[in-house]
C-alpha cells in the first residue's frame, strides 16, 4: 500500500528536484515544509485527477440520495462522517444536509473544494455553540429593548 504522503523539506526539491519527484513513486504526494510560509503539495497530475473523480462521485451520489427521497440514509450516516452533527437540531441536520449537497455540487464544478470545507467549518462551529449550553445562552439573548433604527452611514468624501 502507498503512503498518503511524505514531509520533504522545500530546499530539497530545489536541490535535487529529479530524486525529489522520484519519491511520488512510493507515495501519493510529498508535503514541502517551508519555514517561512505554508506548507506546499506536489503530487502527481493523474493522482489529483483520481481525486476529483472521487469528489466528483461522491457530490452526485449525496445528490442523487436527496433527489430519490433517502435524506433518512444520509440523516443515519452523517454522525459517523461529521460525529459533531449529533449537537445541532434535527431542522438544522436538515438544512446541512441540503447546503452540503448544493455546495458539493458547485464545488465540483468549478474544480475548487474550498467552499465544501468552508461549509463544513461553519457547521462545525453551529455545534460547538449547540453542544455548550452556556455559550448558546449568550449569543441567543436578546438585547434589553428595541436599540432603535440604526443611522446611515456617512457619505464618502
Amino acid at each position: 500500500m502507498t503512503a498518503a504522503y511524505e514531509d520533504v523539506p522545500f530546499s530539497e526539491l530545489l536541490h535535487h528536484p529529479a530524486a525529489t519527484a522520484r519519491r511520488l513513486d512510493t507515495v501519493r504526494a510529498l508535503r514541502l515544509r517551508r519555514r517561512d510560509a505554508g506548507d506546499l503539495a506536489l503530487m502527481r497530475v493523474d493522482q489529483m485527477e483520481r481525486d476529483a473523480a472521487v469528489v466528483d462521485f461522491t457530490a452526485r451520489l449525496l445528490a442523487g440520495l436527496v433527489r430519490t427521497g433517502n435524506v433518512d440514509a444520509l440523516r443515519q450516516a452523517l454522525p459517523e462522517a461529521l460525529p459533531w452533527s449529533t449537537f445541532l437540531p434535527d431542522e438544522d441536520v436538515d438544512a446541512l444536509i441540503a447546503e452540503l449537497v448544493d455546495t458539493a455540487r458547485g464545488a465540483v464544478a468549478l474544480d475548487n473544494l474550498t467552499p465544501i470545507a468552508l461549509l463544513l467549518t461553519q457547521w462545525k462551529h453551529s455545534a460547538e455553540v449547540y453542544a455548550d449550553p452556556a455559550l448558546y445562552a449568550v449569543l441567543t439573548r436578546e438585547p434589553e429593548g428595541d436599540l432603535g433604527p440604526a443611522p446611515l452611514p456617512e457619505a464618502a468624501e
